[in-house]
């Protein structure tokens, strides 16, 4: 069993979705705190309401970034946290938090990287007309939205689609791959080499809209 620390700043659904697979017993971690840098932000309500610890670190109480990331993983290590998964936390992170935990923070992103980095992604990539979208789980890097992928899913895009459309199918995607690549890390069957994540013992993809498959998830 992983134990986890996930960074929010929002409204938390990819904090449920992991909440919920853990409780179900899908997933073999247990989530030891939830850090958020906005004091009102939902997803500690979420936490609170399944007995999750919760912290509220606030940008303005330090000088610099790599001030806040230290209390960071001062809370992180406090909790024995082991992985971090970064679920809408809108703060670009420093070498502090990367060093401490290298390779061992994963964020979910809505596009199929490395297309359409950054923000407003669903809309970059209508207006682009690509004809499938997604979503992509990585690791985390000194770069923007640039490190290894661990797995992606696919979402056909309609002719008829808009951002609020296309976006609340891709979060479907999120919420069930999420939860999948931590299980892969749990298991201990992740293994990152140069640019690229080998997952041992996966199922060839094959009309699954996602890669890899988990063959035990």
């Amino acid at each position: 069993m992983v134990a986890i620390g996930v960074l929010v700043s929002g409204s938390g659904t990819n904090l449920q979705s992991i909440i919920e697979a853990v409780e179900k017993g899908k997933l073999d971690a247990s989530i030891k705190v939830v850090i958020s840098n906005i004091a009102d932000a939902f997803a500690l309500e979420r936490a609170r309401k399944h007995g999750i610890p919760t912290a509220v670190i606030r940008v303005k109480d330090f000088p610099e970034r790599e001030a806040y990331d230290a209390e960071v993983v001062r809370v992180l290590k406090e909790h024995g946290v082991e992985l971090v998964a970064l679920a809408g936390f809108m703060r670009i992170i420093s070498r502090v938090l990367l060093d401490a935990y290298h390779m061992r923070i994963m964020n979910i992103h809505p596009s199929l990287l490395p297309s359409f980095p950054g923000l407003e992604v669903q809309k970059a990539a209508l207006d682009y007309g690509v004809k499938f979208s997604g979503c992509t789980v990585h690791f985390v890097d000194g770069g923007l939205d640039s490190g290894p992928i661990i797995i992606q899913a696919v979402v056909p895009v309609k002719d008829e689609d808009t951002v609020e459309s296309l976006s609340k199918r891709i979060l479907a995607e999120e919420h069930r791959i999420y939860p999948q690549a931590i299980q892969l890390f749990s298991e201990g069957r992740l293994e990152v080499r140069g640019r690229r994540v080998f997952v041992r013992k996966s199922e060839a993809p094959s009309g699954t809209m996602e890669n890899p498959r988990a063959a035990t998830f």
